[in-house]
């Protein structure tokens, strides 16, 4: 029997999937109470978070997460040589790091909780854990984005993490912090590996750098790609775990 959840938080759906004999309702919902936690704090779109009273000057006590954040910002900087910036619209905004950290971690919470098979999906940024009700692993359609009801690809996984960064849902917002503006070459990226926090924050670096992030994907150590084009070329890793949609 698998169980199925879903609540508006950080602005998006989130859904969680639990299956085997030991979930019950309550890892959802202290799943759910960690991600509330997470937007209450991280959130630039609330003024009574810690990063909005951040952005305004003001003093705010210390909580641990926070500077685990900004330090996870600062090395994710370094290894994307700047294409990751959490300041590149002028104030702190982690939103590129924080919805895939907060996952992974709400994935991890329910993997120590026994709940070994189980899906967590965050606006699009999924971690998933052991095997689907069928026994199989988990197969996630990512979303072409220009054809709303098509795959691009459809991955078969377990114990991964997937994170995609594209324009078919807010349009071209990912900003290059060289330059200043919206990036546009690339519509969509997809990352596959083992931590969602790192997965969402290369894939928001990819979309910033442009057709030069290909290159940079193909060299990634643990991490499969795939994207697209705005001009509608597809490119994808050789080891994806693609399998027919």
């Amino acid at each position: 029997m698998t169980m199925r959840f879903v609540q508006h938080i950080m602005g998006t759906p989130i859904s969680i999937a639990l299956g085997g004999t030991t979930a019950r309702r309550e890892h959802a919902d202290d799943a759910y109470a960690w991600l509330r936690d997470v937007d209450s704090r991280f959130s630039p779109f609330r003024g009574d978070s810690d990063v909005s009273r951040i952005n305004r000057g003001e003093r705010v006590s210390r909580h641990p997460d926070l500077d685990a954040v900004q330090d996870a910002c600062a090395r994710l900087w370094q290894q994307t040589s700047g294409y990751f910036d959490a300041y590149a619209t002028g104030s702190f905004d982690p939103c590129g790091y924080v919805k895939g950290w907060a996952a992974q971690v709400a994935s991890d919470q329910l993997a120590a909780a026994g709940v070994t098979d189980h899906f967590v999906n965050a606006g699009g940024d999924v971690c998933v854990r052991g095997n689907a009700p069928d026994g199989q692993p988990w197969r996630v359609g990512i979303r072409h984005p220009e054809e709303q009801h098509r795959c691009a690809w459809v991955l078969e996984v377990s114990d991964a993490a997937i994170a995609t960064s594209g324009t078919y849902e807010r349009g071209p917002h990912v900003i290059d912090p060289f330059t200043g503006r919206a990036a546009t070459a690339l519509v969509s990226v997809t990352v596959v590996g083992p931590d969602l926090g790192v997965a969402d924050a290369y894939a928001t670096a990819a979309v910033a750098m442009g057709e030069a992030a290909l290159d940079w994907l193909a060299m990634l150590d643990g991490y499969e790609s795939a994207a697209i084009a705005a001009d509608g070329r597809a490119f994808r890793s050789a080891r994806l775990p693609t399998v027919p949609a």
